[in-house]
C-alpha cells in the first residue's frame, strides 16, 4: 500500500502503512493523489511573452586616414 502525504512545510512523503498514515495525519500532514493536479499547476501563470532579442553592436567604422 502506498500513501502520499503533504505537509505545508515539511513537503511531500510517501507513507507505506495505513498506521503510518493515520499518525502522520495527527500531525498536520495531509494525504494527496499524486495522478490529479493541484490548484497551484492549475493556477499557475504562462508566460506569453516573446523572448528578448540579442543586439548586436553595428561594427566599427575604420577611421579614413588623412
Amino acid at each position: 500500500m502506498t500513501i502520499y502525504l503533504r505537509h505545508p512545510v515539511h513537503g511531500s512523503k510517501v507513507a507505506t502503512m495505513a498506521l503510518e498514515a493515520d499518525f502522520d495525519e495527527q500531525n498536520g500532514w495531509e494525504r494527496y493523489n499524486p495522478d490529479t493536479p493541484s490548484a497551484l499547476e492549475e493556477a499557475a501563470p504562462v508566460n506569453e511573452l516573446e523572448p528578448k532579442r540579442r543586439r548586436s553592436r553595428p561594427p566599427v567604422e575604420v577611421a579614413a586616414a588623412e
